[in-house]
């Protein structure tokens, strides 16, 4: 049943197969809670490892960690190898496996800089209006010329009080930055910071190569996401895992229709990424899973509803896999029909029928051919997994990570100079100094600083209004200022830039979903 260019899913009247040649076709993976999803993808990774496909994949309950250890030889598993006809071939083994953490706890800390996600998907992960991201998108824009780095939290920080405080200048060029919009800005990254989301963003940052391992064997790494403290903040998940997406989609070169993939993404809990996404957001995503196919890279979607993946998205998964669907509700009910109508029907059953009928670990599955038709759709007893079903222990988890090829790579937080630095450098240089109260008067006897200080109001106590004389010397002293200090930033910003994605100052370009477009 196991041959070298398929994946052995299970066995209806046949074995079914999963074909590695056309595996970067995507795919859907959908069924009730408790109905075997997890299993079938565990058992799809490891299928993939075997072949030499690096996997992605988020470890939303933490049972899916059990894939970096051996199974053992339960009577169920024993059980259902034999009634498929796949007991002499059965074997126990664990995947290679890398764990992964966004805050560092139960894995290697992934992170990545704000330059690098880009306005797009910082609005989304901010639950910005459209006038906020509008703004946000300036800054951005403001940032990639002007060189500054954005690299962590406090840097974009920074950069949204630089333009607070150079909204007359930068409105001129690039449209109106209101201080209530930016204030709005300020507290989403209050609460972003609260969620954990200061976490993410920062260095070390991640490369991609790293989720692209193979093991000397010539097996692919298995890269599971502890994801179950991150499920507490389900923007965050979501908008993580489709960056990594548009990531590999802009790093990766063209390889057309490779003999399997470069790297398989299971994206779980499908649902958050298009819950509540705008429209334009939604094509860019649709865009980016119908072009990433020739990048070599299979997306699989794994959800609870076929209903929870838009339509022009659904379009777009060939390999599919249904676990059963309950009907107790009109919307149950009209999720059933739209998984039936989706399988090229077999004439044996009425598909809509046996998809409530379905036993744990029971599945229709249709999977594409040779010549990229589906093959009609087969109600699938599932084989076991060859790993372990539940989930590993701490002291498994700390082995494996002390053990992992990444080693120590991502452990430590550098904080190297980006626009927070730059721009405090810049307001204290513009800063007054401080009178010296032991200096003499002037040999013309006039105080020159009293004089400036009546001038420009500087010497006003709180409360005191100004006069029209220093209301206009004011505001002719804030433009020359800010115009010094435009051209200090591009200055400044133009000679450390150079270290983001090869892109430098006025060069940075952006691509599909708003992350630095790498030059190659």
């Amino acid at each position: 049943m196991l041959e070298a260019d398929k994946i052995y899913l299970g066995t209806s009247d046949k074995p079914e197969y999963l074909l590695l040649g056309l595996a970067n076709r995507h795919g859907l993976v959908t069924g009730a809670t408790g109905t075997g999803k997890t299993v079938t993808l565990q058992v799809m990774a490891q299928g993939f490892s075997d072949a030499g496909v690096p996997v992605f994949c988020a470890d939303v309950k933490g049972d899916l960690s059990g894939i970096a250890e051996a199974g053992e030889a339960k009577d169920f598993l024993l059980k259902r190898a034999e009634e498929i006809g796949f007991k002499d071939e059965y074997k126990f083994g664990a995947c290679p496996t890398i764990f992964w953490d966004l805050f560092g706890q139960q894995g290697h800390p992934i992170r990545t800089t704000v330059s690098e996600m880009g306005p797009l998907l910082l609005a989304r992960l901010m639950n910005l209006n459209d006038t906020q991201e509008g703004v946000l998108t300036i800054a951005f824009r403001v940032a990639d010329e002007e060189g500054l780095l954005l690299l962590d939290l406090k840097d974009l920080r920074a950069m949204l009080g630089f333009m607070a405080e150079n909204a007359d200048r930068i409105q001129a060029k690039y449209g109106n930055v209101t201080k209530a919009s930016v204030g709005a800005i300020q507290r989403q990254l209050l609460v972003l910071e609260n969620q954990g989301g200061d976490s993410f963003f920062g260095e070390p940052a991640l490369n991609i190569a790293d989720l692209m391992r193979t093991t000397t064997d010539g097996r692919g790494m298995v890269n599971v996401l502890a994801a179950d403290k991150l499920m507490n903040s389900p923007r965050l998940y979501a908008t993580f895992l489709l960056w990594l997406l548009s990531e590999l989609f802009e790093v990766l070169p063209e390889v057309g229709d490779p003999t399997k993939p470069r790297l398989v993404f299971f994206f779980d809990e499908a649902h958050l990424l298009f819950d509540e996404a705008p429209k334009a957001l939604l094509e860019k995503v649709e865009q980016v899973v119908k072009l990433i196919r020739s990048k070599g890279v299979g997306v699989y979607f794994v959800t609870q509803n076929p209903l929870d993946v838009p339509d022009s998205v659904l379009s777009q998964l060939g390999n599919r896999v249904q676990h059963a669907l309950r009907a107790y509700t009109p919307r149950d009910q009209k999720a059933v029909k739209v998984a039936a109508d989706t399988f090229r029907p077999n004439p044996a059953f009425k598909t809509m029928d046996v998809i409530t009928q379905l036993a744990v670990g029971e599945a229709l599955v249709s999977t594409l051919e040779p010549k990229g038709v589906p093959s009609i759709v087969a109600r699938t007893f599932i084989r076991p997994p060859s790993s372990r079903i539940g989930p590993v222990t701490e002291a498994e988890r700390r082995q494996i990570i002390a053990t992992s090829p990444i080693g120590i790579a991502y452990d430590k937080t550098i904080d190297r100079e980006s626009a927070y630095e730059i721009l405090g450098r810049q307001v204290a240089a513009n800063a007054p100094a401080e009178p010296d109260a032991s200096a003499p008067p002037t040999a013309s006897g006039f105080d020159i600083g009293g004089i400036l200080g009546s001038l420009l109001g500087t010497d006003k106590k709180r409360g005191e209004r100004f006069t029209a004389t220093q209301r206009v010397a004011r505001d002719v002293t804030r433009t020359v200022t800010n115009r010094v200090a435009g051209d200090m930033a591009a200055s400044i910003g133009k000679s450390v830039a150079g270290s983001i994605g090869g892109s430098v100052g006025r060069s940075i370009v952006r691509g599909v979903l708003g992350s630095i477009l790498r030059t190659r």
